[in-house]
C-alpha cells in the first residue's frame, strides 16, 4: 500500500551536498517530512516556486549547486520567502526550517 503523506519538495539541480544537507536537518528539526527530487537545470527561483506547487503542503525549497530558495504556494514565480547564494551552514538550516515553521504557521526565524 502507497501512502503519500504531507511533505515539503525540494527541487534540486546539481546540489551541493553540505547545503542540501543543511536544508533537510532544518526541516527535521521541525518534526515536518520531505522530498528530494533531481530536476533538469533550471532557475533557482522557477525550482523552489514549482516545488511549493507541486507540494501537498505548498512549501518549496530549490537547491541549484551552492545556492538555495524557498518558496510558498499563492506568491509570484520570482518572488521568494527566503534566497541565499552560497549560503552557510546555519543559513541552510534557517531556510529549511522556516520552509516548515511556514506551514505549521509560527514565525520564521
Amino acid at each position: 500500500m502507497v501512502m503519500n503523506r504531507p511533505t515539503i519538495f525540494i527541487y534540486t539541480n546539481q546540489p551541493d551536498r553540505a547545503v542540501l544537507k543543511e536544508i533537510c536537518a532544518g526541516i527535521e528539526e521541525e518534526g515536518i517530512f520531505f522530498e528530494i527530487f533531481e530536476q533538469s537545470p533550471g532557475e533557482l527561483n522557477h525550482l523552489a516556486w514549482q516545488a511549493a506547487q507541486d507540494s501537498m503542503l505548498g512549501s518549496g525549497v530549490g537547491v541549484c549547486g551552492m545556492d538555495a530558495a524557498f518558496s510558498m504556494r499563492g506568491l509570484k514565480e520570482k518572488r521568494c520567502v527566503e534566497i541565499y547564494f552560497n549560503p552557510g551552514r546555519e543559513q541552510c538550516r534557517r531556510l529549511g526550517g522556516n520552509s516548515a515553521r511556514a506551514i505549521k504557521r509560527q514565525p520564521l526565524r
